[in-house]
């Protein structure tokens, strides 16, 4: 099986102790026949006897003996049943956080196309929910088997030395409850598969929601995802009924058959003794250990339950555990560890999330160390589609992007955007302070140099005004503070990189047209050489750029500067333009 396989790959370092365990196990289900095999001898040496008290006067010692072996048996026995477990719980904790260290670095090197296909929700479900069954595997369901399968044989080997009759007779039961278990493995495994995929929708709904609450209740939707949550619980709760009662409809009749065994041991042990063919020291040897015949039978439907659960959630792990990016470093990459002049080339670029579906169509363009160039167009154009191919967060269909007369593809990615400064209009912020937000690419950064990018973004002088100044935390997403005061964060986060290429997506739109040109005159006297790409809705973001891009319909429909642009009064860009300054009049300035 390639879950199990997949569990002894990550006990490395872990795999001796774990063994070890095991062996303590195997060897604490075998000593439950000690007791059993010392109260025969004292029943049929010194109860059942018709010299029992003769043998109490002389073999006195014997019995003093066979009285503290059970009792050190037991000792001993609970000892290494105690040990065995804490080994388990040692060894299932350590694959626990080292599987989860991995996943989460994993997860981390992923490109946009894995995000693109699995949600957060169903994420956090797999570093989860998902490894919590996997340590319980680890710690109990295995420990469970392998006690019930040499308890079981250990038992049935005794009894047979002690009577093979009786033996059958108990045996015989045995591949009833394996008949009856595998039925209920068939029918239980597809419904844990839909219980974890409810459980992913669950959780998925739940984390949307918790994230974007200001969109709910800004459109007064409250009831609506209430509403939504609630159907969404209640397809979880049905889907774990359904794996529950699946369980119980089994449960009757694994407990019958495991039941029957001591009506069997009382009736056919009874005749025996009657006829003479068993001792009473050995039918109590059978009463005693008939539990261990029991018990497994009894256990070998909640360790099929549980080991269907494991498959569904290993599965789901293993999916996101071997997952591999398809935007990685080539095995030649090429070593490029100076700075970056910041030369960007475009050649005959086709790009298209979905096949068939064309978001960028034939893309050449060239832009030259140090320039600032400003990318307009209609919404659904391309633009950020554009700008996301330079840090290679998407590859292209077609055609090349070089940076510096480089194919990226053939960069080292850690190179390659230590290089490229992102801001982008939907701003992130961590749960931390402002300082600890601008200086997140280099967090030694000295108070000074994060002092010196927020005025850059011009964002020094609010945050001054703030409680704790730049020692203020900022909450999730950055709540607490405008939408233009975070976009100037961003903006100065980005700056602090000193990128070669500083790559601005509308990062800009909510902040007043004084700032931005704050904004604007800072960026142009940067004291670091720096390629600026601008997105922008504005002209006045962009009209002062060395080169003006717009694109329409994934394909450049004008390319070339503010003056240029306005000479073709059919333009979008003249359009644009003249629209935003309140001119009616094309071709030519207001």
């Amino acid at each position: 099986m390639f879950q199990v396989k997949w569990i002894w790959e990550n006990l490395k370092g872990f795999r001796g102790r774990f063994v070890f365990a095991l062996c303590l196990t195997v060897i604490t289900q075998i000593m439950y026949i000690a007791n059993p095999i010392f109260a025969q001898n004292i029943v049929d040496t010194f109860i059942y006897n018709e010299n029992a008290l003769a043998n109490i006067e002389n073999q006195k010692s014997l019995l003093i003996t066979l009285c503290i072996c059970m009792i050190v048996f037991t000792i001993v026995r609970t000892t290494m049943q105690f040990s065995a477990n804490m080994l388990y719980e040692v060894c299932s904790q350590g694959m626990l956080s080292k599987v989860r260290s991995y996943l989460f670095e994993n997860v981390q090197r992923q490109d946009m196309q894995f995000y693109d296909k699995n949600t957060t929700g169903d994420l956090m479900t797999r570093l989860s929910g998902d490894l919590d069954m996997v340590r319980h595997t680890v710690s109990w369901l295995i420990k469970a088997l392998v006690e019930s399968i040499v308890l079981y044989f250990t038992t049935s080997i005794y009894f047979i030395v002690l009577d093979p009759l009786m033996a059958l007779c108990l045996i015989a039961l045995t591949p009833l409850i394996f008949v009856i278990s595998g039925i209920f493995r068939k029918k239980v495994g597809p419904k844990y598969v839909d219980l974890r995929e409810r459980l992913s929708q669950l959780n998925t709904r739940a984390q949307e929601n918790i994230a974007g609450n200001r969109a709910v209740r800004a459109f007064a939707r409250e009831d609506f995802e209430i509403k939504n949550f609630q159907d969404k619980n209640s397809e979880y709760a049905r889907a774990n009924k359904e794996a529950a009662l699946t369980w119980l409809e089994f449960f009757p009749f694994i407990e019958t058959t495991a039941q029957s065994l001591t009506v069997v041991q009382l009736i056919a042990g009874g005749i025996f003794v009657i006829t003479g063919r068993l001792t009473m020291g050995e039918y109590v040897a059978f009463g005693a250990l008939i539990w261990t015949l029991s018990n497994p039978m009894r256990m070998i439907g909640n360790l099929v339950n549980d080991l269907q659960r494991f498959l569904a959630s290993a599965g789901k792990i293993i999916e996101v555990y071997y997952s591999r990016p398809l935007i990685a470093d080539r095995p030649d990459a090429v070593d490029m560890p100076e700075r970056f002049k910041g030369g960007i080339e475009f050649k005959n670029v086709k790009f298209e999330y979905e096949k068939g579906v064309s978001v960028l169509d034939g893309i050449s363009f060239k832009i030259n160390p140090g320039e600032t160039v400003a990318i307009m167009g209609e919404t659904g154009s391309g633009k950020t589609t554009l700008i996301n191919l330079i840090p290679r967060f998407y590859d292209v269909k077609e055609g090349e992007v070089l940076v510096d007369g480089v194919n990226v593809r053939h960069m080292k990615l850690k190179q390659l955007r230590s290089n490229i400064g992102v801001a982008m209009q939907d701003v992130l912020l961590w749960s931390d302070t402002i300082d600890g937000n601008i200086s997140f690419f280099d967090t030694d950064m000295p108070e000074e140099d994060v002092k010196y990018f927020a005025k850059l973004s011009d964002a020094d002088e609010f945050v001054q005004k703030l409680p704790d100044g730049y020692d203020t935390i900022v909450g999730e997403k950055g709540v607490g503070l405008s939408g233009g005061q975070k976009q100037r964060i961003s903006l100065a986060r980005a700056l602090a990189m000193r990128p070669s290429i500083l790559i601005l997506d509308d990062t800009t739109s909510a902040v007043d047209l004084e700032t931005e040109k704050v904004i604007r005159d800072n960026l142009n006297s940067l004291d670091f050489s720096c390629t600026k790409i601008i997105i922008a809705q504005r002209t006045s973001s962009a009209k002062n750029a060395d080169k003006i891009m717009i694109l329409k319909e994934g394909k450049i429909a004008e390319f070339g500067t503010h003056d240029e642009l306005l000479k073709n009064p059919d333009g979008y860009y003249s359009e644009i333009y003249h629209l935003q300054n309140g001119d009616d009049v094309k071709g030519g300035e207001s």
